[in-house]
């Protein structure tokens, strides 16, 4: 490698020059591809497909750093990995997205017929697939685009067929009439989770149904008058006995003029309201279960946009909502309402458009969820269950599995896999096949399409060949490894991968399921449009850089918890990659002409050398372990404070005494450690930051490609020093001692100072002799002693740090009354910790349960603190004492 190679880094970070054009030399060398290598384990993660309905959020940002945060690792530690991409057609969103641009051309689907329609979706496809894909380069995600999917393309369009085939030869998908979640905005079907409840203010109304031939009435009470236009019955308890006499007789409905029947059903709460609801069985779930029981008629009054249909009779053609206006108003004027009371209740909105959900009766296709939820419940507790991360979750996903409600899978749209299923023109015969009738001249297929998330259920096996079982993607990389989502999508995506999985595979989707939570802003509300409280991940990139976003969405939130998005925290850890720089930077000019092969850890090393090698073994060790348990903020904390505290504030610090000293042999073994460790450090930080660590690495010594495929940092016992550990933080503490007191009294580091330092025994003395340059260079002593017993002068600042005290006569420049403060304070200090520790000790509790070095280390703690509060009793003593 040349001088040029790796001598310089410009002497300013800036991001963008940073990142530019580095995504692809990743990609030219292919660093991201799986090598189906035999020699290596495999392992996989199927990124969350995005919608192509705009742009990724901050949400998709963080969701997909975080896998790629895994598979850079994994793939550094020398596994086979593949990371697959792709995109998801996302049904009912993409649809709207596209009419919307039609009613602005002044057409619409209808006008252009479904293949003209279809063609303009692909094409919203093209284009958005392209923008999606330029926002994961920009983010630096190691994708691996040779096995780039989308859940409408042939061979997941064949995986789909085969599902839906199968399940209905099973039974477990069927064809029936039932009241379903339905939005009027959209015109479609929608499942029970695409419906979002919300708390609106709204209005009861009571009316009394007059009965047949008697003078009698029975008082009723809905929340939507415009539906008592199909009410077919009323229902009571069969052991209310205010309404035993009526049971078997009609009422006249008010308005139309029908006779309904008064039932008796057990569903109905005698406690609740005047204990008798109207059965309106074409436009309520339950109400839709108790016609079942009784055999009544079931009367659809609305259009599927919402508008009242012939049956609703002289309200024909008006809003749902301005029929509720109306017919109010003719009940008020004719006596039969006689009461509306204020009532905030939960009302269904869809999760799409917002509109208010319609329960309404109509023929769909649904999935019987029974048998194969139960056949995952019991996978949970066998050896192929899927481990949940944070444990939490697991719960979560269980309670919903185990009160299963069937699935509604048609959706009334263009856009999406068209339900395989033919009906004959003439005798109505239903065919359900992954291929057309042969005779198709007298079929005509459903024009429906399926769920969105019915594809999406698919997705870690669907994509990988499936369902050729022969696969070699199917049979090296399924099943994956981990996923990562959000909470807020265990039933929509979550559950429904584990079971169509299980029922087609045999196995679990994936090992692990990561689940983060949502971003928020500042103040902890949701990100939306309507607040303009938004944050595009690209402008954040635009400014401080892929690398500190990335950082920050890492490390800024604990697994499963959301995420607050602060502008200041990206930038102080735009800071942090610029601390990293500017350290790497001035390692990099310290090692002109310095080669790979002149690296040699083999020569005598300072006590800093030994430390660092030290703290990076225990560096190594902690990112490693947390990394593997996803607490990516904890291994980022510990890389954190590596680099900043300690390998730029100090070991960098002094480092430069042999670099700028004469001695050829102390400066390679620094040059060497220090190439070693930053090349380790960067190896470390590179799944977090990849675009700063590829840059610093490719100017150090180094062997190989790219720092993507480097080799993951290991412990290497051979430089793990507890001893030079200990020491050095003994001198960090006297060092920091005496620039703590320096700044007490505003005497700057300039001005040399009088220092002594009491040891407790002979083998500190010795040990801080030895390490005497050290203080010397970063206290600045006009005169230093070192000793173990010392003629203190009478007026002193001091300190105390563990095995020594310090000392520093400052004579003028000391105010006595100040000092003692000073000490009184640190001795308040002193007697908490041991106040603390001491009650820790004695809970019994703590002492039996607890590993039993935990408890040891409590008891060093003790002993340290005591020692600690009594050498500041005794100088308090004496100052007061002068």
């Amino acid at each position: 490698m040349s001088e040029k190679e790796y001598s310089a880094l410009p002497p300013k970070y800036n991001p963008q020059e940073v990142e530019k054009g580095r995504y692809q030399f990743w990609l030219e060398g292919k660093f991201f591809e799986a090598k189906d290598d035999p020699e290596k384990e495999p392992y996989s993660i199927v990124i969350p497909p995005p919608n192509v309905t705009g742009k990724l959020h901050l949400g998709h940002a963080w969701d997909t750093t975080m896998q790629d945060t895994i598979s850079r690792m994994k793939r550094m530690q020398g596994y086979d990995v593949l990371w697959l991409p792709g995109m998801d057609h996302a049904g009912i969103a993409t649809q709207a997205k596209v009419e919307a641009k039609l009613k602005e051309q002044g057409t619409n689907r209808y006008e252009l017929g479904r293949e003209k329609f279809l063609e303009q979706a692909w094409e919203w496809k093209g284009e958005y697939a392209d923008f999606i894909r330029s926002q994961w380069e920009k983010l630096g995600l190691g994708l691996d685009y040779s096995r780039e999917r989308f859940t409408l393309d042939d061979g997941l369009s064949d995986a789909v067929k085969e599902v839906f085939v199968k399940l209905y030869e099973k039974e477990l998908i069927y064809r029936g009439e039932y009241i379903i979640n339905w939005d009027p905005t959209t015109q479609t079907a929608l499942s029970d989770i695409e419906v979002i409840y919300e708390e609106v203010q709204g209005k009861f109304y009571h009316m009394k149904y007059p009965i047949k031939d008697s003078d009698e009435t029975i008082e009723i009470a809905t929340t939507r008058p415009e539906t008592m236009l199909g009410d077919t019955a009323v229902a009571v308890h069969p052991k209310d006995e205010r309404y035993q006499h009526l049971i078997g007789k009609t009422v006249i409905l008010p308005i139309v003029g029908r006779e309904i029947e008064i039932v008796a059903d057990e569903y109905v709460d005698m406690e609740l309201g005047s204990g008798a609801v109207k059965i309106t069985p074409a436009h309520d779930p339950n109400d839709f279960e108790i016609g079942n029981r009784h055999d009544l008629k079931r009367i659809l009054v609305m259009n599927e946009d919402g508008s009242m249909n012939e049956n609703a009779q002289g309200y024909k053609g008006l809003d749902r909502f301005e029929c509720r206006k109306q017919i109010v108003k003719d009940l008020q004027d004719m006596g039969v309402l006689f009461n509306i009371e204020e009532r905030v209740h939960q009302v269904g909105h869809s999760e799409r458009s917002g509109a208010v959900v319609e329960p309404y009766l109509s023929t769909q296709w649904f999935v019987n969820m029974q048998p194969l939820a139960d056949a995952v419940v019991e996978m949970q507790n066998s050896d192929e269950r899927v481990n949940f991360v944070p444990e939490r979750f697991e719960r979560t996903y269980l309670n919903w599995m185990e009160n299963i409600r069937d699935w509604c899978i048609s959706r009334q749209l263009w856009w999406g896999h068209r339900i395989p299923a033919w009906y004959h023109k003439e005798t109505g015969e239903v065919y359900v096949g992954k291929e057309a009738p042969e005779d198709i001249e007298n079929w005509e297929q459903d024009e429906d399409v399926l769920d969105t998330w019915f594809s999406s259920a698919l997705w870690p096996f669907s994509t990988m060949g499936w369902p050729d079982t022969e696969s070699e993607d199917f049979k090296r990389y399924f099943p994956t490894d981990v996923l990562v989502t959000g909470y807020d999508i265990i039933f929509f995506w979550v559950a429904r991968m584990i079971f169509q999985s299980k029922e087609f595979t045999g196995k679990r989707p994936f090992k692990d399921v990561l689940m983060h939570g949502l971003i928020r802003d500042s103040e902890g509300r949701k990100m939306s449009k309507s607040l303009g409280n938004g944050v595009d991940p690209m402008d954040v990139i635009d400014k401080y850089g892929a690398d500190s976003l990335r950082y920050f969405l890492l490390t800024g939130s604990t697994p499963g918890q959301d995420l607050r998005f602060y502008w200041e925290k990206v930038e102080s850890t735009w800071n942090f990659a610029n601390k990293v720089w500017n350290a790497s930077r001035f390692s990099l000019m310290n090692m002109e002409g310095f080669t790979y092969d002149d690296i040699d850890l083999s020569g005598e090393k300072t006590l800093a050398d030994k430390w660092i090698l030290t703290r990076l073994n225990e560096t190594i060790e902690q990112v490693t372990k947390n990394n593997d348990k996803y607490e990516f903020g904890e291994a980022g904390r510990h890389l954190y404070n590596f680099i900043w505290d300690e390998l730029c504030d100090w070991y960098i610090e002094m480092a430069k005494l042999p670099l700028y000293g004469e001695d050829e042999a102390k400066k390679k073994t620094t040059r060497s450690v220090l190439a070693y460790v930053l090349d380790q450090t960067m190896r470390m930080l590179h799944p977090f930051m990849p675009f700063i660590t590829e840059e610093i690495w490719q100017k150090l010594p180094h062997q190989g490609d790219s720092i993507t495929v480097a080799e993951w940092p290991k412990v290497r016992e051979e430089f793990h020093d507890e001893k030079a550990s200990n020491e050095m933080k003994r001198l960090v503490s006297i060092i920091k001692s005496v620039r703590n007191i320096r700044a007490e009294v505003d005497t700057p580091m300039s001005k040399q100072i009088k220092m002594l330092v009491e040891a407790e025994n002979k083998a500190i003395v010795e040990e801080l002799e030895k390490n005497r340059v050290y203080l010397e260079n970063f206290c600045n002593p006009s005169e230093l002693s070192i000793a173990q017993d010392l003629d203190i002068p009478e007026k002193a600042m001091s300190a105390v740090v563990t095995g020594a005290e310090i000392f520093l006569p400052l004579e003028g420049l000391i105010d006595f009354d100040k000092e003692m403060k000073r000490l009184e304070k640190e001795l308040e200090k002193w007697n908490k910790e041991v106040e603390r520790v001491q009650k820790k000790l004695s809970n019994q509790g703590f002492v039996s349960k607890a590993p039993e070095a935990v408890v040891d280390e409590e008891r060093r703690k003790e002993q340290d603190y005591l020692d600690k509060q009594a050498k500041v009793k005794a100088r308090l003593a004496e100052l007061q004492n002068n």
